[in-house]
């Protein structure tokens, strides 16, 4: 029987565990409940090995294949988002300050339908180490996860993972060889002047006519420093200072965010940033300071495993496109794939609201779909003699 039919006979099941998991939402490394429910669920379905407590609440399982050969790694994200939910569905979270806003629920839903499948039928030579990653909206759980040794302690040779896509059709999966996702870096610049009466600025060292001007500085960073082919974003995104119309401030805080797909071009953002604090503040008479925080790594797909990803999907999916483009989102699967080669992909979540938005919901038409692709996946790498 088609891999696609077993798993739809138990998409209703799929559908009961998502909406238990999105109910009950858990935050960063605390994903302790999570991490219970899909053990129970492992348990039940028959798996080899559970291991539990892995970057505090992430769990792996290993599924024995027919026969011997490599381990095949696919990875799902259990934590939720800071936020209130507003669908007022019978499902919604039922904790304050939290919500299943990006789908991850959706994530581990599709790899414990893959979970099922694969140790129900066992076509495969092999393994399959399933990986259940809390942390990834900050955090870092899947870097803490390769920190703690487990690519090397299960023998994992390569590792996939799924992500949903509002605004793309249910049953269509996208991806891209090489950069998918941008790294995503964050700057601080704390800056120092002398304060005194709006009336009197000659007075002053005015921080708010520094920021200004670093501001519209950092804004060349895009426009005059960089080659246009490569993928850069620069963004502002706060600036703090006063308290009075008649006060110039001592003080003003800017920040932002760095999206790169290239280490040089991240080296050359960090470098212009130095030069035009600096140089801003020298302008001015203030002191400033720049903190730089270097995050998630760039999202790079190894190009032979997301043709192989791709191919794989084409066997359960209405549509399947293979050179879709990068994204300047980031996604703490980089540091898989810098230590393994796989491919990260995009499944669709239909005519929903956006990620990260109070209104968002899993579509869980999308569950069969993505455990029909990690099943396949797992045939297609770990075929039978």
């Amino acid at each position: 029987m088609p891999i696609i039919n077993r798993i739809a006979d138990f998409a209703d099941d799929m559908t009961a565990w998502r909406r238990h998991l999105h109910a009950h939402p858990e935050l960063r490394f605390e994903c302790h409940q999570t991490a219970a429910f899909v053990v129970d669920r492992l348990r039940e379905f028959g798996v080899d090995e559970i291991h539990e407590g892995i970057a505090t609440s992430g769990v792996i399982a290993i599924i024995e294949g027919t026969g011997g050969g490599p381990t095949i790694g696919l990875r799902a994200d259990m934590d939720a988002l800071p936020m209130d939910e507003v669908t007022g569905l019978d499902y919604a979270s039922t904790v304050p300050g939290r919500m299943h806003a990006c789908g991850h629920d959706g994530h581990t839903t599709m790899l414990l339908g893959a979970a099922r499948y694969l140790t129900e039928t066992r076509n495969f030579a092999g393994r399959v180490a399933l990986i259940f990653q809390p942390a990834e909206e900050g955090g870092g759980g899947a870097e803490v996860m390769v920190n703690e040794g487990v690519l090397d302690r299960f023998e994992i040779a390569e590792v996939y993972a799924l992500h949903n896509a509002p605004g793309t059709p249910v049953g269509t999966f996208y991806t891209t060889p090489g950069p998918i996702m941008a790294a995503v870096d964050t700057f601080h610049i704390n800056i120092s002047g002398r304060g005194g009466h709006g009336a009197m600025p000659h007075e002053t060292a005015d921080p708010i006519v520094a920021a200004v001007g670093m501001v519209n500085a950092i804004q060349t960073i895009v426009s005059r420093n960089h080659y246009a082919q490569d993928d850069l974003v620069v963004s502002v995104t706060q600036i703090h200072t006063g308290s009075a119309d008649n006060i110039v401030p001592e003080t003003a805080y800017i920040n932002g965010t760095v999206r790169t797909c290239k280490r040089g071009v991240q080296g050359m953002v960090m470098a212009r940033l130095d030069q035009i604090v600096a140089g801003q503040a020298a302008a001015y008479g203030v002191q400033a300071e720049l903190d730089y925080e270097v995050g998630y790594p760039a999202t790079i797909n190894d190009s032979d495993r997301t043709a192989f990803a791709a191919d794989v999907a084409r066997e359960v999916a209405a549509e399947v496109i293979d050179d879709a483009g990068r994204e300047m989102g980031a996604e703490d699967f980089a540091y898989m794939l810098e230590k393994r080669p796989g491919a990260y992909l995009f499944v669709g979540n239909g005519d929903t609201a956006g990620l990260h938005h109070p209104a968002y919901d899993f579509d869980d038409a999308a569950a069969p779909a993505g455990a029909s692709f990690f099943a396949r996946l797992v045939e297609r790498a770990l075929p039978l003699g």
